[in-house]
């Protein structure tokens, strides 16, 4: 199968072997898969390895969408098949194209882990959400308006919700994913299949969209990362594995 892979000298679609089940892992062929500013300088010290930890695909054996956020102490799902853990995979939203669905985890699992589980907000409590408009600001903005809470540009705001690092506006509770700042609770996203089928349930009734800013085959892997890191991007940069 194809796969990207980071070497020291840089990324390169590989011909490797298809990926042999673990216990606990099924293979799915994967359709979309979408990618993270940053996420390259994760895995040194285990090159070659794969990047992308958000895929949509489909289950081999049994021919079931899915979608997930996969662990990050491992190879990612830059290629044609990819073994998963069961228990971080869920149901595909039905509403949504493999290429949306993979836009999903990361943005979503952060947004809903940060205003929900760190943060604790209540329907009408105010919130501000820094970097509104980036992969997960905006999908927060939607989640923490489907919730109740009032979303406002500027303080006071009972909860703060930072995605973007630097300055962090006034709140009563502050929550960061930019980078640990005195007084306020920060922390890294982890993968959650509960959490996904919550964000897949809201996706189906078109009350949660993820924004796509772009879309590359594996094979112009480099292009993708540079689209990443690229001012003026709105939304998930995306490979489109399957073609569609």
């Amino acid at each position: 199968m194809r796969a990207v892979r980071l070497h020291p000298d840089g990324l390169r679609l590989d011909e490797v072997e298809q990926p042999v089940r673990a216990e606990g892992e099924v293979l799915v062929r994967v359709h979309a898969a979408a990618i993270t500013r940053d996420e390259l300088e994760w895995p040194v010290d285990r090159l070659p390895a794969v990047p992308s930890y958000e895929l949509s695909g489909v289950i081999v054996d049994t021919d079931e969408e899915v979608f997930a956020l996969t662990p990050f102490d491992r190879d990612g799902v830059a290629a044609e098949y990819a073994s998963v853990p069961s228990a971080v995979l869920a149901a595909k939203p039905a509403r949504l194209t493999h290429v949306e669905a993979a836009a999903l985890p990361m943005g979503g699992l952060s947004a809903w882990q940060g205003l929900f589980v760190h943060g604790h907000l209540q329907a009408g409590e105010r919130v501000l959400v820094t970097g509104a408009s980036g992969g997960v600001g905006h999908l927060a903005v939607q989640l923490a308006r489907q919730a109740g809470a009032e979303v406002v540009d500027e303080g006071p705001a009972e909860l703060v919700f930072d995605t973007v690092g630097g300055e962090l506006p006034e709140g009563d509770r502050v929550v960061t994913i930019g980078a640990e700042a005195p007084g306020a609770t920060y922390y890294a996203v982890e993968p959650d299949r509960e959490q996904l089928v919550e964000l897949a349930r809201l996706a189906d009734a078109g009350e949660l969209v993820p924004a796509i800013d772009s879309t590359f085959p594996l094979e112009n892997a480099p292009e993708a990362f540079e689209r990443v890191a690229a001012h003026g991007k709105r939304g998930k940069v995306v490979f489109d594995v399957a073609g569609g």
